[in-house]
């Protein structure tokens, strides 16, 4: 399954590593991952586990080594980034009963561990909110005029793509390859899941901090829906929240 976008593959593997995403990732994957990370740490140890997991849908040795080393980039590796949010991201994996919220943590993480993905979400978002049409070519195109031509960006694109719809991001429409978003479809569980996403996404964010409504309209967060009030926030040990002029709450990431 994960081998059906090979036709877009490039040589220039040093890019693809650069950008951060160069594999499909179904959401079954990122799941044992969370569970395997809970019980070890050990990147050699992961992948020995992972491979029969992948190979169930795989058949090439070259493509579930890459596929195992996105997943542990993602649920491992981000610790180096943001410990605290790692560490709530493997408890909350582990103890949490709504299937939903895990796919708030891939996010999160996938988040924290690469920019490109936070660029083709955004875009993704931006066109979902304006309600034009979202396809492979038009998000290629917008990635491009950021980053410039970069010969892995249409495989990456692709996979990008391809994972948002398997974790039902994105929905398919009446257009053959043109697909809708799902805006603010997920509810977490509870609102110290939002606080932790929204402390995700800011620490990746170019801007030091943003007024607390420009926060959760952020348009890479499209696919959920939050509850969580600025007093919540200030109850956390990852984000500032500091009020400048009347009602105006500025929210920062403290790690």
């Amino acid at each position: 399954m994960g081998d059906r976008l090979e036709s877009l593959s490039c040589p220039t593997r040093n890019m693809d590593k650069n950008l951060g995403f160069d594999r499909q990732l179904l959401r079954p994957w990122l799941d044992v991952t969370a569970a395997l990370v809970a019980e070890t740490q050990d990147p050699a140890e992961l992948r020995a586990r992972l491979e029969p997991v992948l190979a169930q849908d795989m058949a090439g040795a070259d493509a579930r080594r890459k596929t195992g080393d996105l997943l542990i980039n993602i649920w491992l590796h981000t610790r180096e980034r943001a410990l605290s949010l790692w560490e709530f991201a493997v408890e909350w994996g582990q103890t949490t009963l709504a299937s939903e919220d895990r796919l708030w943590l891939h996010y999160g993480l996938t988040l924290l561990h690469s920019s490109f993905f936070r660029d083709c979400v955004a875009i993704v978002g931006q066109l979902g909110r304006y309600g034009e049409p979202i396809t492979t070519k038009t998000l290629l195109q917008r990635v491009t005029s950021n980053r410039g031509q970069l010969g892995s960006l249409p495989r990456s694109v692709g996979r990008v793509m391809a994972s948002l719809r398997d974790w039902g991001l994105l929905a398919e429409t009446n257009q053959r390859y043109v697909y809708a978003t799902r805006q603010q479809g997920l509810i977490a569980s509870h609102t110290d899941l939002e606080a932790w996403l929204l402390a995700c996404v800011l620490r990746v964010h170019p801007a030091a901090e943003l007024p607390f409504a420009d926060l959760l309209r952020l348009p890479e967060l499209f696919p959920f829906r939050f509850t969580v009030t600025v007093d919540h926030l200030r109850t956390h040990t990852w984000l500032a929240v500091q009020r400048q002029g009347v009602g105006w709450e500025m929210v920062r990431v403290l790690q």
